[in-house]
């Protein structure tokens, strides 16, 4: 048999031979190599460098995610495995094991939200492979629930579509996700069990003048750590499907069971020692307790380079929770707001905060569902209607005036707020991507911004015509185009800040960010906010000399005076910092305390070139190319020359200026105007200190401090 095996495996051998004709062309290749200078890359039309940075070796465990399984010594099982060989225990879990189940698999879902695959976080807990031969009722209506949660999430996160690859991988791999099981039976099946709880915990709770024993308290304190738990997904997951209502129907319902969540995270924190924990101090990472196997769907995963997944701790999962339960409670305010405007301030704040991917999809959902209309009810034309008629108001929106029935005028603007749709509902999506994303979405929607602008000053003009006709003493010019010019200059500011709290820049750059900031972009947004000011006190005082009545006219004014007033303090004052942060970069230079680097394979027009390209597809304002701003801060044209000291005095001046604008904006409950008062008070003594002659003989280089501000640094000597 022995030899007729062998008969039939070198006939095998043979005729794969001679089917594929293999050839040994290793001693080909390296003597082929070997011509090749040093640095040097082989390119065919068909391998370029992508793809040989993409080339993945296979069986190698650096390089091939799946040879991770062929490194351990023991034996992978997946569910059905390692309940055979009693791994795991499906009934009589005691309340430890229950406890530390549920958190671990908390942990899992949290690393899940971070970025991580399903199959490397959430599926390692085997119990959710199967949950419906659980034959613990605890344990299966919490795996239920979780797996209804999940899905749930996944679902909010793909429509609202705004996470990236680093964010969130949605793939479910093929796992189950108790679809069968409706939602009312989901939670039902844990409230069962949450009530069986309830009365083990007023049964063993403390009686007036009567002293439990030890036993007695530890069941009390374990039944309340389980119940807390069960509570806290029941709310979390109904507290998911309230916020999935259509047209915002389920908020109060959510914030109802947003506060109840909130008491149990309290619970939640004092109990986290609580449960079972893994034995192995090895195992902290990827925790392995009763139920969890690190490796059990590897071969799951695409054959691509391993990415590292470290489980949450539990202490940081609650800690994770807290904070998730605390966006959620900001969140459902959204739908008290009525003016697009104070809504993109709303998502602007927010995004500072940097929250999980999942709130973020959450809110941008609430506001801007799939059918696109603004809380699922108002036509997002009919918003930027009343908003543009707020900002600027155009006569063509005023209900008096000459050309508000005239078709063509109507049809005009309508067309213009229908193209109007697309960028601004673009505003609010990219506040719902993470902060490093964010820069260049903002570059890339300026060029829409571009064509909506050119747009907004043809309708401009061409209403203009009309009104011109109908009433000789008024105009129509600039109206839209002011409203429209106003966004794009929020967007340009946006994307020249999101490069200090990226580290995108050098200490050499800072000069011309600073000074573009100052000379040209906020310039331009003061004088825009003023001209819409301006433009509404005109349209009032016109209306107001076709009634009687002074005293309406004074207050209606007043009014009027202070829609943009706050706006225009807060970039009056952020104007004050950059030109600050750039006379005293110029003082610094002067001084030789910034050094400036070697550029023989590199040139500062390069980098300024490249810095602000987006803004070359802007007409209004005109781009500043890189000779204008050389010219324009060329020191030598002032008589006499400017010195050190001059400069130091004069960002002394602005930081002083900030803070006094800063200051009658004040709020005790804004922290972001208190940490910008501080930088300003502080850049403001250093300044100081600097046109006294400190340091003078100095050329060491300053530091800028981004930790009270990330975008306005603090100066330190």
């Amino acid at each position: 048999m022995a030899e007729s095996g062998d008969t039939k495996a070198d006939s095998s051998s043979a005729d794969t031979e001679h089917l594929y004709h293999w050839q040994d062309v290793t001693e080909d290749f390296v003597e082929a190599a070997s011509e090749l200078k040093l640095g040097e890359l082989l390119h065919d039309a068909n391998f370029g460098l992508f793809e040989a940075m993409s080339a993945i070796e296979m069986m190698d465990p650096k390089m091939d995610a799946g040879m991770l399984c062929n490194q351990t010594k023991r034996k992978v099982m997946n569910f059905e495995q390692a309940l055979e060989a009693n791994a795991i225990k499906i009934v009589d879990l005691t309340v430890e094991e229950q406890i530390g189940i549920i958190d671990t698999t908390l942990a899992c879902v949290v690393t899940w939200l971070e970025g991580h695959s399903l199959a490397q976080t959430v599926f390692t807990n085997l119990y959710l492979h199967n949950p419906f031969e659980i034959e613990d009722r605890c344990l299966k209506a919490f795996s239920i629930c979780i797996l209804k949660t999940v899905d749930l999430i996944r679902d909010r996160i793909n429509r609202a579509s705004v996470f990236e690859e680093e964010d969130f991988q949605p793939m479910s791999y093929g796992f189950k996700m108790a679809a069968d099981v409706t939602d009312t039976r989901a939670t039902g099946m844990v409230k069962e069990v949450e009530e069986e709880l309830n009365r083990v915990i007023k049964n063993t709770r403390s009686k007036q003048g009567e002293q439990r024993d030890e036993a007695t308290q530890q069941e009390h304190e374990l039944s309340l750590a389980v119940y807390s738990r069960l509570k806290m997904c029941r709310l979390l997951f109904s507290t998911l499907v309230s916020l999935s209502r259509e047209k915002c129907q389920g908020v109060q319902d959510a914030e109802k069971t947003i506060n109840q969540l909130g008491e149990l995270i309290v619970v939640l924190k004092r109990t986290v020692k609580y449960g079972i924990q893994p034995k192995d101090a090895q195992d902290n990472e990827y925790p392995r307790i009763m139920g969890f196997e690190p490796l059990v769907n590897q071969r799951l995963l695409p054959p691509t380079f391993p990415r590292y997944t470290k489980i949450k701790s539990r202490e940081e999962t609650v800690c994770y929770l807290e904070s998730l339960v605390e966006d959620m409670k900001t969140i459902c305010s959204v739908v008290e707001i009525n003016s697009f405007h104070v809504a993109m301030e709303f998502f602007l704040e927010f995004s500072k905060r940097s929250p999980s991917v999942l709130v973020r999809s959450l809110l941008e959902l609430l506001y801007l569902p799939q059918n696109r209309r603004v809380f699922g009810t108002q036509l997002m034309t009919d918003v930027l209607r009343d908003t543009v008629r707020n900002f600027i108001a155009p006569p063509v929106l005023q209900a008096k005036s000459p050309i508000i029935n005239n078709p063509q005028a109507k049809e005009y603007v309508d067309i213009f707020l229908t193209h109007a749709v697309r960028p601004m509902s673009t505003i609010i999506q990219i506040t719902g991507h993470n902060r490093a994303r964010q820069k260049d979405k903002w570059g890339h929607l300026l060029e829409e911004l571009a064509n909506l602008q050119d747009e907004a000053d043809k309708v401009d003009a061409f209403l203009h015509s009309l009104l011109v006709k109908s009433d000789p003493t008024r105009q129509h010019l600039a109206c839209f185009g002011t409203w429209v010019l106003y966004h794009t200059l929020r967007v340009m500011i946006r994307y020249a800040l999101a490069g200090f709290e990226l580290e995108l820049y050098a200490t050499h750059e800072y000069h011309y960010v600073f000074w573009y900031l100052y000379e040209c972009l906020y310039n331009w947004l003061i004088s825009t906010l003023s001209r819409a000011d301006s433009f509404v006190m005109e349209q009032d005082t016109i209306a107001d000399q076709k009634k009687s009545g002074r005293n309406h006219k004074k207050n209606k004014k007043k009014a009027r005076q202070r829609q943009n007033s706050r706006e225009i303090s807060l970039m009056q004052a952020q104007q004050n910092l950059c030109a600050g942060y750039y006379k005293a970069i110029v003082g610094f230079t002067l001084d030789g305390k910034m050094k400036r680097p070697d550029l023989e394979f590199d040139s500062e027009e390069v980098r300024y070139n490249h810095r602000f390209a987006p803004f070359g597809s802007v007409m209004t304002p005109p781009p500043v190319h890189y000779t204008q701003f050389k010219d324009m801060s060329d020191l030598s044209h002032y008589s006499p020359q400017p010195t050190a000291i001059n400069m130091y005095v004069g960002a002394c001046k602005h930081f002083q200026q900030a803070r006094v604008l800063f200051e009658t904006l004040s709020q005790p409950a804004d922290q972001e105007i208190q940490n910008l008062i501080k930088v300003a008070k502080t850049n403001f003594v250093v300044m100081k200190l600097l046109s006294g002659g400190h340091k003078k003989d100095s050329t060491e280089s300053p530091e800028w401090e981004f930790s009270t501000h990330n975008t306005f640094p603090v100066i330190k000597l």
